[in-house]
C-alpha cells in the first residue's frame, strides 16, 4: 500500500503506520493503548464531574483543573481514539484535510495545556504569596477571562505551522511513521524547500513553549521565597502542599516535551519520537488525575462524598 509521491503534486491521503510495526505486537499494543485510553478518559472525566457536582470544589484552582481535564480528554481522543478505531476497522488511511485538522487540533490543545498550567501557576502564586486578597484577585470574571484567553490564544498560535505545512504539494512518501499526523513526521516526508516551515516551527516553539515555561516557573521563585519565610514548619508544609500537585504535573509535561521536540536533529529518531509522543499524549494525561487525586485532600474528600451518596 506504499505510494511514492516523489515529484508529484497529489496529496490526497496519508497512511498512518501506527504505534508498532511488528505484527506480533499489534494485539498487545492495541490492548495496552485501549487500557491507557480508558484509564485516561475515565480519570479526567471523574475529576471534571467532581468539580462540576461538588460545591466544595467551586474554586479557581479546581475551575482551571476542570479545563485541564477537558484538554487531556480531548487530546487523547483526537490521537489514541483514532488509532484504536483504525486498528479495529483495518484502515490506516487518512485524508489530507483530516490529517491537517487532526494535527491542528492536537497542537492547539497542547499549547492550550501549557497556557492553562501557566495560569494555574499564577493562581498558586496568589494563594501562597497574597492569601488575604486571593478571592478578590482570582474572582469569577478574572478566571473565566483567563481560561477563554488560553483556549483562543492556544489555537491561534499553532495556526501558522498548519498553514505552511498544508501548502506543500510534494512528498517523498505518503506513509507517516507515527500513530497520528505529527508535524515532525510529516516534515520528514516533504521533498520541497522547508526553510519557512522550520522557521515557523522554531518561532512557534519559542512563543508556545519558552514563554509559558518562564511564566510558569517564575511564580515558583516567589512561592518558594515566601514558603521559606514562614516560621512554622506546619505552615511551610501546608503552603508547599497546595503547590506540589501542580508542580509535579508541570515538571512531568515539560520534561516530556523537551525530550520530544528540543533534541538535536542528529538525535531525533521517529521510532523513539513515537514513544515520547505516546507518553505525552497518553501517559501525562493519565497521570494528571492520579496526581491531583492522590495528593489532594479536597479531591479525595469530594470523591468520598460522591461515593457515599451513590
Amino acid at each position: 500500500m506504499y505510494v511514492n509521491l516523489e515529484n508529484q503534486t497529489s496529496k490526497d491521503y496519508f497512511i498512518i503506520m501506527g504505534i508498532s510495526n511488528d505484527p506480533n505486537l499489534q494485539i498487545p499494543t492495541f490492548l495496552l493503548v485501549l487500557f491507557i485510553y480508558i484509564l485516561t478518559f475515565g480519570g479526567n472525566l471523574t475529576i471534571l464531574l467532581l468539580v462540576c457536582l461538588d460545591h466544595h470544589l467551586h474554586t479557581p484552582m479546581y475551575f482551571f483543573l476542570a479545563n485541564l481535564s477537558i484538554v487531556d480528554m480531548s487530546s487523547t481522543s483526537i490521537t489514541l481514539h483514532r488509532a484504536l478505531v483504525d486498528f479495529i476497522i483495518g484502515d490506516n488511511t487518512i485524508h489530507f484535510l483530516a490529517c491537517m485538522l487532526q494535527m491542528y487540533i492536537f497542537a492547539g490543545l497542547t499549547c492550550n495545556e501549557l497556557l492553562i498550567l501557566m495560569v494555574m501557576s499564577y493562581d498558586r502564586h496568589v494563594a501562597v504569596c497574597n492569601p488575604l486578597r486571593y478571592h478578590a484577585v482570582m474572582n469569577h470574571r478574572v478566571c473565566l477571562t483567563l481560561v477563554i484567553m488560553c483556549w483562543v490564544v492556544g489555537f491561534i498560535q499553532v495556526l501558522p505551522i498548519v498553514v505552511v505545512l498544508s501548502s506543500f504539494t510534494c512528498y517523498r512518501s505518503n506513509v507517516v511513521n507515527h500513530f497520528f499526523c505529527d508535524p515532525l513526521s510529516l516534515k520528514k516526508l516533504i521533498c520541497g524547500y522547508t526553510y519557512y516551515l522550520e522557521l515557523s516551527i522554531y518561532i512557534n516553539g519559542v512563543f508556545d513553549a519558552t514563554c509559558p515555561f518562564l511564566l510558569t516557573f517564575l511564580p515558583y521563585v516567589f512561592i518558594i521565597s515566601t514558603i521559606l519565610k514562614i516560621r512554622s514548619s506546619t505552615g511551610r508544609r501546608k503552603a508547599f502542599y497546595t503547590c506540589s500537585s501542580h508542580l509535579t504535573v508541570v515538571i512531568l509535561l515539560y520534561t516530556t516535551l523537551v525530550f520530544q521536540y528540543l533534541r538535536p536533529h542528529s538525535m531525533i529518531n521517529l521510532d523513539s519520537n513515537k514513544l515520547f509522543s505516546l507518553f505525552n499524549t497518553a501517559g501525562v494525561p493519565m497521570l494528571n488525575p492520579l496526581i491531583y487525586s492522590l495528593k489532594n485532600k479536597d479531591v479525595k474528600a469530594a470523591l468520598r462524598r460522591r461515593l457515599k451518596r451513590t
